[in-house]
């Protein structure tokens, strides 16, 4: 395993950095590590804007509203000459 020094990184940073881990029960060594290895990974797929409200929305369902009967099929449209 390699070893990773950063320099000059900012107070705040760190701080945040603290306090992050501390929320996840790590060291900020540890949640440094997990911060990185999530971060780089190939093998997460971003998620797409669809997804990320599709997710929002969820809970919500249909907000009370009637959902169409989908086995009709779509009328013809006709535009004027």
């Amino acid at each position: 395993m390699g070893t990773l020094v950063i320099r000059d990184l900012d107070d705040e940073v760190k701080a945040r950095l603290r306090v992050r881990a501390a929320e996840h029960g790590r060291s900020m060594e540890a949640e440094a590590r997990e911060i990185l290895a999530t971060t780089v990974s190939p093998t997460r797929p971003r998620a797409r804007l669809g997804s990320h409200i599709r997710d929002r929305f969820r809970t919500v369902g249909p907000a009370g509203l009637p959902v169409p009967a989908r086995s009709d099929p779509a009328g013809d449209v006709t535009f004027p000459d």
